[in-house]
């Protein structure tokens, strides 16, 4: 733990102005970011008397080794830069909203030449289209199915779109008029395009033009008794008015608006907003974090308003609403109101509902969010305990100095002594941190691999805790680079794990022990588990230590354990596959990496290559004509030559002259 004196800058030294402030640990992991109207008196707060703090303040004073800021000329840039460096450097004392289980969204490919429509969840790309998030994804596909039947847009994967392209036959969806077959050329990129955006402003709730358009077309029809296309007409406009009517009418037409509610207790906050298009309730979603800091319902909103609109692009109105009801106006209303409108390219308003069906709905969405929590605690409590018990168990059975709050495991896969991968996987707080999750290839003394997995732990161990040495010893406080790029990415293994558990016995443990040792790390404990009788190997002992069955520390250490041993065969057989895929062409002369490569993306297999004439081949970028003759020689196939004998024979000849 420590002082809060010995880093405290000089209150003179602290600017006045508006910033934005970072506190970093004794291994320079940034592990807090804020911002401040003036940053001297909020820095000041900090280091007041420890007894007076909030208890989670007091933690990160008391574990942070430094702090640094940056000024900046206005609030709103503050706002900016604070949420680019919560989401560059992830501090554990943020209020981060979890998402309390994975979203599908309604998404459109705008990016792409042909956009498609689908199901998409996790992280926003860029170039593409969001609409929900539904509850569930069946919803989506059968909201997707019924438009299909008025806007016919791409629908399929890339692999089925270049063999629709490549066979010149459309898919079944081509057939029954459910997609305009773009890959055969029925219809051209910017119709296609135009359909696509059709399809979007519908989504975001410009509906009423296309069930006036169809109406009038059919009516137009019926007239000049062209009765087939009415009837297909009337059938498209019954689809249109099914989606609308999944959609329960809450506000008036014109209101675009994203309605919050938040419901917190002393440890936790729950958030829930419903997303309203064009009147309706287009999709939900919800947020539960820990309440890491000592902030305000305000502070709160400000981070959770950030958080959910800060990878908005500019001009992006179906992310950014006209209108934002919240519980609680932040703080800072004006300047998020201000960043808000800048990204969207008109006002966005910021307000309280205070009467009326806005009011009404407002209440609806807290009822959620209030049983959300209430859900969440009955589910976590268990959890909370368990993972608190699970690091005191650990700590007292292995006898550690403190609490191992970040743990790293190693794991060795391979088949027979060929391609040899190693896992390592991160725990922090009890919990997997996946985006620290790393692979290496292991390469022995010779390039050629391990002899045994015991040299091959300890080329690992070498390498990982070198890497630690390298990025620890030019770390920015040492080199004065901070000052130079204040928001620079963390270095991958810049921070040494509380434990090191390896998978096996006391081979691999003196193998892990060895490569610290020899490196000079002797502030990181290691310990193996065996899988036979879960055995805790470690170092320099001659029995194992055996945990009790039912004890939460050893059930920690096997979820630590599980989780690198399927991170290793993931990628050993994603590894394995590559291989397989490419041995075929690892045999013909004079193509590399790269160009077996440009096969594989140009034909999609090893058996549509030997199917490929010579000139499909020869038209790849890269290959040639010379590079087609010797990759159909030493690929022959059957389809080749029934579909050009004669250039068969012909390339025969030349081959056999050659």
């Amino acid at each position: 733990m420590a002082d809060p004196r010995t880093y405290r800058p000089k209150s003179s030294e602290i600017p006045t102005q508006p910033g934005v402030y970072k506190f970093r640990d004794q291994h320079g992991r940034v592990i807090y970011v804020g911002k401040a109207i003036s940053l001297r008196q909020r820095l000041s707060s900090y280091f007041a008397d420890l007894g007076s703090l909030h208890p989670r303040t007091r933690q990160m004073v008391t574990t942070a080794a430094s702090v640094e800021w940056t000024v900046v000329t206005n609030e709103v840039e503050a706002l900016q830069l604070e949420f680019a460096w919560i989401k560059e450097f992830d501090p554990r004392f943020n209020v981060k909203y979890r998402d309390d289980k994975s979203y599908p969204f309604l998404a459109v490919t705008m990016g792409e030449e042909f956009p498609r429509v689908q199901v998409m969840r996790g992280k926003k790309r860029k170039g593409t289209r969001y609409f929900g998030p539904y509850s569930h994804a069946w919803a989506i596909r059968e909201t997707v199915d019924l438009l299909l039947r008025v806007f016919p847009i791409r629908s399929c994967s890339a692999g089925v779109f270049k063999r629709a392209a490549q066979s010149g036959r459309p898919c079944l969806l081509g057939y029954i008029d459910k997609c305009s077959a773009p890959c055969v050329g029925r219809i051209d990129p910017e119709a296609h395009r135009e359909l696509a955006e059709d399809f979007c402003s519908f989504m975001a709730g410009d509906s009423a033009p296309y069930v006036r358009r169809l109406e009038e077309e059919m009516k137009q029809a019926a007239s000049e008794l062209e009765f087939e296309r009415a009837a297909r007409l009337r059938d498209d406009l019954g689809a249109l008015r099914k989606v609308l009517d999944k959609n329960t009418v809450v506000l008036p037409e014109r209101t675009d608006a994203d309605i919050f509610a938040m419901a917190t207790d002393e440890l936790e906050a729950s958030v829930q907003v419903f997303y309203v298009r064009g009147g309706r309730i287009r999709g939900q979603r919800g947020w539960v974090t820990e309440r890491v800091e000592e902030l305000s319902q305000g502070e709160m909103v400000d981070r959770l308003l950030l958080q959910v609109y800060g990878d908005a692009e500019e001009g992006d109105g179906d992310t950014i609403p006209r209108e934002v009801i919240v519980p609680t106006l932040p703080d800072d209303v004006e300047d998020l109101e201000a960043l808000l409108t800048s990204v969207r390219g008109s006002r966005v308003s910021i307000r309280i509902a205070q009467r009326g069906d806005k009011r009404a709905l407002a209440e609806t969405v807290h009822r959620n969010a209030e049983q959300a929590l209430a859900l969440h605690k009955t589910r976590r409590a268990g959890d909370l305990t368990a993972r608190s018990v699970a690091l005191q168990e650990l700590q007292d059975q292995l006898g550690l100095s403190e609490s191992p709050l970040r743990i790293e495991c190693y794991d060795i896969s391979h088949t027979g002594g060929t391609e040899q991968v190693a896992s390592m996987v991160v725990f922090e707080d009890g919990l997997p941190r996946k985006a620290e999750y790393r692979h290496f290839v292991v390469r022995g003394e010779h390039g050629d691999g391990a002899r045994d997995d015991t040299e091959a732990m300890f080329e690992v161990l070498t390498r990982r805790f070198r890497r630690y040495l390298v990025d620890a010893s030019g770390s920015p406080a040492e080199e004065g680079a901070e000052e130079l790029e204040p928001s620079r990415r963390p270095k991958r293994f810049a921070y040494p794990p509380n434990l090191v558990v390896v998978d096996g016995g006391a081979p691999q443990v003196a193998a892990a022990q060895r490569a610290l040792a020899e490196l000079g790390v002797v502030d990181v404990a290691i310990v193996g588990l065996a899988k036979r009788l879960e055995e805790v190997w470690v170092p320099g002992e001659e029995f194992p230590l055996v945990l009790p069955r039912t004890s939460e520390g050893l059930y920690l250490l096997q979820r630590v354990r599980d989780e690198a041993h399927r991170f290793a065969i993931t990628h050993h057989r994603k590894r394995r596959a590559k291989r397989m895929t490419r041995s075929e062409l690892e045999g013909v002369p004079g193509l590399g990496p790269t160009r077996q490569s440009a096969l594989l993306r140009a034909f999609g297999s090893v058996k549509n290559l030997r199917a490929a004439t010579t000139e499909e081949i020869a038209a790849v970028p890269g290959i040639g004509p010379k590079m087609a003759e010797v990759i159909a020689t030493a690929l022959p196939g059957a389809a080749r030559q029934e579909r050009d004998p004669e250039a068969a024979d012909s390339d025969v000849v030349t081959s056999s002259e050659a």
